[in-house]
């Protein structure tokens, strides 16, 4: 653990009082504000941490005034009030990134914070703030020149054009920036009365994934292998129908507040997924603490997915995996199938297992070529 990196970022950070957040100025032993490590008066130790929460109120690349949102505040009360049942999941929150002076200061300050906490092995989950702070979560890994995988969940596709605020164009920036270090993209849940057709057909030919909320919500467990490939995954609450969280004034369709804790259990269970960003809430717009409550839902199944994703072993410990070998369309390879979880790979040309589903297993065993398996061999 590098101490001397760690002490650089704490410059950016504001600690919280856990305790202010509390209704009654206490948390019982059986609830998780007990058990987090919360910045308060010091540094905690994150060295065994499952998890570092990181709080950003960064507004103003969705147009709003800046008004000193508590939004990381808001999700973090309901978030801490809620029943600790996985004990061997450790949490650590180290408050809330200092709004910069301008938006590019903001944006640097978090990357800077989320870029340390990669580089000492942490998964860091990311509260508060508009969706362009994904720009930030993305060049924590330019700075580091790692090449990644993104899953981003939004209603709409943030790549308007005519648009001058950064939240409605930031995927420009990251998909087309030279030197890139997106090596996939997944869109999950668009909402098509809000794109564009020719930005679908933009995106497709960049060969990257864009996934219909309907078609999504037919078979949620498709997306398990695109969010589990992923390091970067990104989620607007404006994908989450207004009913399930009301500071959602966007659309009133969408996921269900079940489907996105679900959706976010898959991050969880990813030993790949290090970045994980929960964007979108303005808790001005929220009724009855609502959003806030979903949200810390959200993060109570992400630790869910890492419980689960712990009872999983290395692939290379053949004796816990179904394998299936198959050959289509004269192609040989192999699938296994994890005996704890249930979760599928297949094996690419080069040897290499990536991620997939039943389905995938299913169409190669009648003689079809799956189309994760064909885009995963187009791209490797």
């Amino acid at each position: 653990m590098h101490f001397m990196s760690l002490s650089t970022i704490i410059d950016f950070l504001e600690p919280v009082n856990r305790f202010q957040l509390s209704d009654d100025q206490g948390y019982k032993d059986t609830q998780l504000g007990r058990h987090i490590s919360v910045y308060e008066e010091e540094f905690p130790d994150i060295s065994n941490a499952d998890f570092v929460i990181v709080g950003c109120s960064e507004m103003r690349g969705e147009g709003v005034e800046y008004t000193n949102t508590d939004a990381p505040n808001a999700i973090r009360k309901q978030f801490y009030s809620l029943f600790h049942w996985h004990t061997t999941v450790t949490v650590a929150d180290i408050g809330n990134v200092k709004r910069g002076a301008s938006l590019q200061d903001s944006y640097a300050a978090l990357k800077t914070v989320i870029k340390e906490l990669i580089e000492q092995g942490k998964r860091v989950v990311i509260i508060g703030g508009s969706h362009d702070n994904t720009l930030a979560q993305y060049q924590a890994y330019v700075e580091l020149e790692k090449i990644i995988e993104v899953a981003c969940i939004d209603a709409r596709i943030d790549l308007d054009m005519d648009s001058v605020l950064p939240a409605d164009i930031f995927l420009m920036n990251m998909l087309t920036a030279e030197p890139n270090f997106i090596k996939h993209y997944n869109h999950i849940g668009f909402q098509s009365y809000l794109v564009h057709p020719q930005m679908l057909e933009t995106i497709d030919k960049l060969r990257f994934d864009c996934y219909r909320v309907g078609k999504v919500k037919e078979n949620l467990e498709e997306m398990e292998p695109a969010i589990r490939n992923a390091q970067l995954f990104s989620f607007d609450i404006a994908a989450i129908q207004h009913a399930n969280a009301p500071a959602n004034r966007l659309t009133p369709n969408g996921f269900t507040g079940e489907e996105a804790c679900t959706l976010m259990q898959y991050a969880g269970m990813s030993i790949h997924n290090n970045t994980i960003g929960i964007y979108g809430y303005n808790s001005k717009l929220d009724e009855h603490d609502l959003t806030a409550k979903q949200i810390s839902h959200m993060l109570w199944y992400l630790m869910d997915g890492i419980y689960k994703g712990k009872q999983e072993t290395h692939l290379s410990d053949k004796s816990h995996f179904n394998e299936f070998n198959i050959a289509f369309a004269e192609v040989a390879t192999a699938f296994l199938q994890s005996k704890h979880t249930g979760r599928w790979w297949m094996q690419l040309p080069d040897g290499k297992y990536t991620a997939c589903s039943k389905t995938d297993y299913l169409i190669a065993s009648n003689n079809d070529i799956p189309e994760r398996w064909l885009r995963a061999v187009e791209r490797s």
